[in-house]
């Protein structure tokens, strides 16, 4: 299938993205040969074939929810230049 000049500018358009002149035809060129890829395989006579399992019909080992690491919040506010209340107090950015 082939893809004319004028497609590939309004796609690239649509896309926000600068094609120049040079290289339209070229472009134009690898659209034709993706899209004809594309026919190819919905040529593809897939009777009798069975779909490939789905990746959330697995199950993952999941770990026991349990604390791993102490608290340490206070050590980090002792760290801090101003703390107040067990928040970290930072200087205004926004007038």
């Amino acid at each position: 299938m082939a893809v004319d000049t004028q497609t590939v500018e309004k796609l690239a358009e649509l896309a926000r993205i600068a094609i120049s002149e040079e290289t339209i035809e070229e472009v134009s060129g690898r659209l034709g040969d993706i899209l004809q890829l594309v026919d190819q395989l919905q040529a593809v006579n897939t009777d009798g074939v069975v779909p490939m399992a789905h990746p959330l019909d697995e199950v993952q080992t999941l770990r026991a929810d349990k604390v791993t690491e102490t608290d340490q919040h206070q050590s980090f506010l002792n760290l801090a230049p101003q703390s107040e209340e067990g928040l970290y107090l930072v200087p205004k950015v926004i007038d």
